[in-house]
């Protein structure tokens, strides 16, 4: 599994920002202005896909 660093950006007073590289992107067929459903289990992110 490729790593990759990204810094994170303040988007307003906030909400913070992170660019996911466009590899993921292709590979899980992500686009623009789709709903993300953002979950936290312990000290880990999950991003899934808001309809599945």
């Amino acid at each position: 599994m490729k790593k990759y660093v990204r810094k994170v950006t303040r988007v307003g007073k906030r909400s913070l920002s992170i660019v996911i590289p466009s590899e993921i992107v292709d590979e899980l067929n992500i686009r623009e202005r789709q709903k993300l459903l953002i979950t936290k289990k312990g000290k880990t992110i999950i991003i899934k896909d808001w309809k599945k």
